[in-house]
C-alpha cells in the first residue's frame, strides 16, 4: 500500500470552495423554496443507518455502501440514499398522523467509487416523495413539481423522459422467456449502450421477428403515437395496463402546462431496483448525463411494515450546477484594518455594516504580514490606525 500524501483525499471525496458553497446555497434555497410552495415538507435522517434494515432494502449495490461496525459490533452503513431513509420514517411514525405525506430533503449521499474516474463517492441530492398516493394523479404531481424546480433553478432548457417499469419487464419476458435474460437486456439500456444493446440482441437465439421486436424499443420515443406503437409490440394483454398508465399521465401532464417539457421513452429502465411503476429521467440540452430522476416505488414501504404505494425523484446538485453553467457575484465584504488603540472605533464601525446586514471583516493590523497584498483584494477599506480621529 502506497504511503498517503498530507492533502490526499478518499477516492471520490470533494473539497467545496467559498464560491461554489456560495453558488450552491442559492440554488438550493431556490429549489427548496419551489417545493415548499407545493405542500412539501423538510426532514433529515441520519447519515449512519443499520445495514441489516436501510443497507438491504436500498436498490443501492452491496460494494458501493460504505459500512462501519459500532460499539456493539452492529453493522453500519453511510446512508446511500434518501428514498429509504424516509420510508423507514414514515412507515414507523409519520403515516399514523398524515396519509399521504408530502415530504422533501437536501442531504449528501455516500456511495463508494473503486476507482475515482471523476465520479464523487460524496454528493448533495434534493427531492421530494409522495407517500401515501398510489394515482396516476401522483406520479404527474411529483413530474410536474421536478420542471417547476428545475425552472425555479434558472434552467431553461431539460426535458424529462417518461417510461414504465412494467411495460419493458413484459416484452422482455414475452421474448427472452426468463428474468436472467431480461436483465442483461436492462443492463445495456441502463448504461446507454444502444450499440451493445443490438449486438446483444442480434446474438440471442431468436426469431428475425422477435429481434426487430426488441430493437424496436429503441425507436418509439416522443409522445405522438407511442403508445400505439409500444403495444403493437406485446402478445396478448400484459403490459398494456402500464401503456394505459403512461397514456393517462401524458394527459394529466397536459393540465399542468408542461407537456413541453416531457417526452416519452418507453425504453427507459432504472439501476434502483424498487421501482414498481412509472419511472422517469431528466436532462440538460448542454450535459451529457443524467441531473436527476424518479419514479414509482410501491413495494417498499412494506419491508417497514407499511402498505402504501409511494412516488419521488432526486435532483443531484453537482450535475444541476454544471448544467446551470453560473458564475456566482460573490458580496465583497468590507474591511476595517485597526491598531490596538483604536480597537473600540473599528468595532463600532463593523457593528453600523451589520446591523444594515452588510458583511465586513476586522483585521488587527499586526496579524497582517503583507498588508498592500491583503487589502488589494477589498474595495472597500476603513483604517483606524494611530491616533484617534485618524481614518481613511
Amino acid at each position: 500500500m502506497s504511503k498517503l500524501f498530507m492533502f490526499e483525499k478518499p477516492i471520490g471525496m470533494r473539497d467545496t470552495f467559498p464560491h461554489l458553497y456560495s453558488l450552491k446555497k442559492e440554488i438550493r434555497m431556490n429549489v427548496e423554496n419551489e417545493m415548499i410552495n407545493w405542500g412539501y415538507e423538510f426532514m433529515e435522517t441520519p447519515a449512519l443507518e443499520y445495514d441489516e434494515t436501510v443497507g438491504e432494502a436500498s436498490a443501492i449495490l452491496d460494494q458501493q455502501l460504505f459500512k462501519l461496525l459500532d460499539q456493539q459490533g452492529r453493522t453500519l452503513v453511510l446512508r446511500p440514499d434518501m428514498t429509504t431513509p424516509i420510508a423507514r420514517v414514515a412507515a414507523s411514525k409519520l403515516l399514523k398522523d398524515r396519509n399521504p405525506l408530502r415530504l422533501a430533503y437536501a442531504a449528501n449521499l455516500f456511495r463508494a467509487q473503486q476507482r475515482e474516474g471523476g465520479r464523487p463517492a460524496e454528493f448533495e441530492q434534493i427531492g421530494v416523495e409522495l407517500i401515501g398516493d398510489s394515482t396516476v394523479s401522483a406520479d404527474a404531481e411529483t413530474i410536474a413539481l421536478l420542471a417547476s424546480v428545475l425552472k425555479a433553478s434558472g434552467l431553461k432548457d431539460f426535458t424529462i423522459a417518461i417510461g414504465h417499469v412494467g411495460f419493458l419487464q413484459e416484452l422482455f419476458l414475452q421474448i427472452v422467456g426468463t428474468e436472467e435474460r431480461a436483465e442483461k437486456l436492462r443492463k445495456h439500456l441502463y448504461e446507454k449502450n444502444y450499440v451493445g444493446y443490438r449486438k446483444h440482441v442480434d446474438s440471442l437465439p431468436l426469431s428475425s421477428i422477435d429481434k426487430q421486436r426488441l430493437i424496436n424499443v429503441l425507436h418509439i420515443q416522443g409522445n405522438g403515437g407511442s403508445v400505439a406503437k409500444a403495444e403493437a409490440l406485446l402478445e396478448g394483454e400484459g403490459g398494456r395496463g402500464a401503456l394505459r398508465e403512461l397514456e393517462e399521465l401524458l394527459s394529466v401532464l397536459k393540465d399542468y402546462g408542461v407537456e413541453d417539457y416531457v417526452k416519452m421513452d418507453v425504453s427507459l429502465v432504472s439501476h434502483m431496483s424498487y421501482y414498481t411503476g412509472v419511472l422517469f429521467e431528466v436532462y440538460a440540452d448542454n450535459v451529457g448525463f443524467v441531473l436527476g430522476n424518479g419514479g414509482r416505488y410501491d413495494h417498499l414501504l412494506k419491508k417497514f411494515g407499511a402498505e402504501v404505494g409511494a412516488t419521488g425523484f432526486g435532483i443531484r446538485m453537482d450535475y444541476l450546477m454544471e448544467a446551470l453553467n453560473q458564475s456566482v457575484e460573490q458580496v465583497q465584504p468590507a474591511l476595517i484594518l485597526f491598531s490596538a488603540e483604536r480597537r473600540k472605533e473599528a468595532a463600532d464601525k463593523a457593528a453600523e455594516y451589520r446591523s444594515n446586514q452588510q458583511p465586513v471583516i476586522v483585521q488587527d493590523v499586526k496579524g497582517v504580514s503583507d498588508l498592500d497584498s491583503f487589502t488589494s483584494g477589498f474595495r472597500n477599506v476603513h483604517t483606524f490606525i494611530g491616533k484617534a480621529g485618524d481614518q481613511a
